[in-house]
């Protein structure tokens, strides 16, 4: 039996990090992991669905080459030559956790791991052989999976989840896209952009719907002008798969329709990860799918601990890591401050680019906020006209009364890469008089923000 002052079960962005972290702080550690190292986000995730995403970014340019003055003839896009850069970049990024772990002398335990009582954990090898480990602190990281609807079973080949989706063998002609959060929506701009048929169906009233409702309306329209149909307060009903293709039946507010298709996509959330763990063995307490924790992560059993997808808090890969390194710098005594889930980015890589954080405008306004509204459309900044992106805009919601810089949406080009402005500076308890006197350099896409300040406070320029 090896003995660990830590092992962490999963190794996706939750784990790894945690791993690594804990043996900066000299700790001893392990890491169980049963398939690729980096977890679904570097394997199926985050990294691979980036590089399809930015081949259909290239294609939709070289489309629309003309509109910069140059002239390209006879581009197409190779669905199978994508879909293997995509599978290259996943590879390599996994190769890159395997050096990581070389590097801060952490152990790759291959297998199944499951909690035992008194600090074991068993680890179970694709030869079914058995091996116990000791370890002082256990860390569950072991992530989420596609979410199943009771009439809407995955079968990997006409009813897909979004791992499916990122190896069709090849592209389809038509697809039915169920849910439009993040995953859906993002699959939905790479497969139109490449020329397949998409509709998007929504139980909500409107895509996107956790974003501001703004945002969504922008989105909305952009996807629609770009051809794919979108049917919201609809839900799929039925899914007939006995021909060569599917039938889709769908319950929309003017009846009921039929959608032939070749391929439908579930994309309606995750399930956690939580079976075959041993979590009742250990006596690990659990609530409506998610392990049940404190501000630190620590579960009710002694030296058990969970993070990620598996507890409560945005499922998303930098909240993981976030986790990972406060449970790991509590477990080894120091004193990190607990993590604000008000103050998480949220982004969304379609075409638009969707970037989020804090309140959103009718949120401010249920908790009670009175609030200053700034909006700034890319269509007055020079930097998204010269790139010929002048869609979508940046908008700010600030309390009215005290300055408190309350949230931030935003939809457009490469906003994704701008959210970190507004995390930072809410995170420093900047005020929107701090930001409009904050200097922005020209011209870029992220002077919008600072515009955006100024049009809450009648100091907007530019508009």
């Amino acid at each position: 039996m090896a003995n660990y002052d830590l092992i962490v079960i999963g190794s996706g962005p939750g784990g790894y990090v945690a791993a690594i972290r804990a043996s900066q702080l000299g700790m001893k550690v392990g890491v169980v992991e049963k398939a690729e190292l980096g977890g679904i986000c570097l394997n199926w995730g985050c990294i691979p669905t980036k590089a399809l995403l930015k081949s259909a970014n290239v294609f939709e340019y070289m489309q629309h080459a003309a509109d910069y003055g140059i002239k390209i003839k006879g581009a197409e896009a190779d669905f199978t030559g994508i879909v293997k850069r995509s599978r290259d970049v996943a590879a390599g990024m996994s190769k890159g956790i395997q050096f990581l772990f070389k590097k801060n002398k952490i152990d790759h335990i291959v297998g199944h791991g499951k909690l035992k009582k008194g600090g074991k954990v068993e680890v179970t090898d694709a030869a079914g052989k058995k091996t116990d480990y000791d370890a002082k602190n256990i860390i569950l990281a072991t992530g989420g999976r596609s979410r199943e609807l009771p009439n809407l079973t995955i079968d990997g080949k006409k009813i897909i989840g979004y791992r499916d989706a990122m190896v069709l063998p090849q592209q389809p002609k038509k697809m039915v896209v169920v849910g439009s959060g993040a995953i859906g929506v993002e699959f939905a701009y790479f497969y139109n952009t490449l020329g397949t048929e998409v509709t998007i169906v929504e139980f909500l009233p409107r895509i996107v719907p956790v974003e501001d409702e703004e945002v969504s309306k922008a989105l909305d329209k952009s996807f629609k002008k770009s051809g794919i149909k979108i049917f919201t307060n609809s839900e799929v009903t039925k899914v007939d798969t006995k021909g060569k293709g599917c039938v889709v039946t769908v319950k929309t507010p003017d009846g009921e329709i039929k959608i032939e298709t070749d391929i439908v996509l579930s994309a309606v959330g995750i399930a956690t990860n939580l079976e075959n763990l041993g979590l009742e063995e250990a006596g690990v307490k659990t609530e409506k799918g998610k392990v049940l924790v404190d501000d630190f992560y620590k579960t009710n059993v002694a030296g058990v601990y969970a993070i990620g997808d598996i507890v409560k808090g945005q499922a998303l890969a930098h909240v993981a890591s976030a986790e990972g390194i406060i449970c790991v710098e509590k477990i080894k005594g120091h004193n990190p401050q607990p993590l604000d889930y008000n103050n998480i980015p949220g982004c969304t890589y379609c075409s638009p680019e969707i970037a989020s954080v804090g309140y959103t405008e009718e949120a401010a306004k249920k908790a009670g906020y009175q609030i200053k509204v700034g909006k700034f459309p890319f269509t007055a900044s020079g930097k998204a006209k010269a790139a010929g992106a002048p869609d979508g805009f940046v908008k700010l919601i600030f309390d009215a009364k005290y300055g408190e810089f309350l949230g931030a949406h935003m939809i457009g080009a490469n906003v994704t890469e701008m959210i970190a402005e507004v995390v930072t500076a809410r995170k420093l308890e900047t005020t929107g008089h701090e930001i409009i006197k904050s200097v922005h350099p020209h011209p870029t896409m992220s002077e919008a923000v600072m515009e955006a300040a100024a049009a809450a406070y009648d100091e907007v320029i530019h508009l």
